[in-house]
């Protein structure tokens, strides 16, 4: 026969024998809680100091003990405090500057940025994407800083539409440094901005640690410079198509601006300065 009293029916724990332990709730804001007493229902507004203030659909607010004598979906609970949401860093882009929360892309200004090419272009938009959405600024490419004067001809820059214009191995008695200069004595020069890295190419922005080598190769003169530094390295250079998987590759391994070169970094912001001023 099952004795549920057991042999003692006043031994130790007996009144807690059978008690039912309820759950422990967290009142987070906009749980529905019903007070059991009264049959009020509503909505978690604010805790604090060990009460809760619920709210109900018709906008009546009240205010209660935390702890027993709630029900959530008909079942009784203990209603506790919720834990501390702790605070969040502020988000930075890839560039390093600190995100808008919740930002939307504006339209896009007429001002706007010019690169050399398309790898110029994806390196700027990795790591700039989203300052530029956020600024509104385009980012086109040239397929070649020869064709600037023709562009400037084309679709003449003013005071409200500014042109950034970035430039590979602008150093001084390259043939990029006298297109530069040419464009700033021109009628064009006072709305456009020309400014460059030393490197041959934008490939090497991209610093040598990213991609895990002591440094960029140096390739001979007459020696298509992306082919020769495939072929340094290591890595396929037959055709156009190995090229471009190699700049992918170099690509893949930019994740922020501490991957690439100081001299470019500078430069880009600056350009953004000027096209956003």
């Amino acid at each position: 026969m099952d004795d549920r009293y057991g042999t003692d029916v006043l031994g130790a724990g007996w009144r807690d024998r059978f008690r039912r332990e309820l759950p422990r709730v967290p009142a987070e804001r906009d749980a529905v809680v019903e007070v059991a007493e009264d049959g009020f229902c509503g909505a978690v507004v604010s805790t604090g100091g060990g009460m809760v203030e619920l709210e109900d659909r018709h906008g009546r607010r009240r205010v209660f003990a935390l702890g027993p004598g709630f029900l959530v979906d008909g079942e009784a609970v203990i209603l506790v405090a919720a834990a501390a949401t702790p605070a969040r860093a502020p988000h930075r882009t890839a560039s390093g500057s600190f995100a808008a929360p919740e930002a939307r892309a504006r339209v896009a200004r007429a001002s706007r940025i010019l690169v050399e090419g398309r790898h110029d272009a994806e390196l700027v938009e990795k790591v700039w994407g989203d300052d530029l959405r956020a600024e509104g600024v385009v980012v086109e490419y040239l397929q070649g800083v020869d064709l600037l004067d023709a562009a400037l001809r084309d679709d003449p820059p003013s005071a409200q539409r500014r042109y950034g214009v970035l430039v590979d191995h602008l150093v001084p008695g390259s043939k990029e440094a006298r297109i530069a200069q040419g464009v700033a004595r021109g009628p064009h020069g006072a709305h456009v901005r020309i400014v460059g890295h030393p490197f041959i190419d934008v490939w090497q922005c991209v610093t040598p640690a990213a991609l895990g080598i002591r440094g960029w190769p140096e390739i001979p003169r007459g020696v298509e410079w992306k082919a020769g530094v495939c072929a340094a390295l290591g890595w396929p250079a037959r055709d156009q198509a190995d090229i471009a998987r190699a700049w992918q590759h170099i690509l893949s391994r930019v994740t922020s601006y501490r991957d690439l070169e100081p001299a470019l970094l500078g430069r880009v912001e600056e350009l953004i300065d000027f096209v956003t001023g």
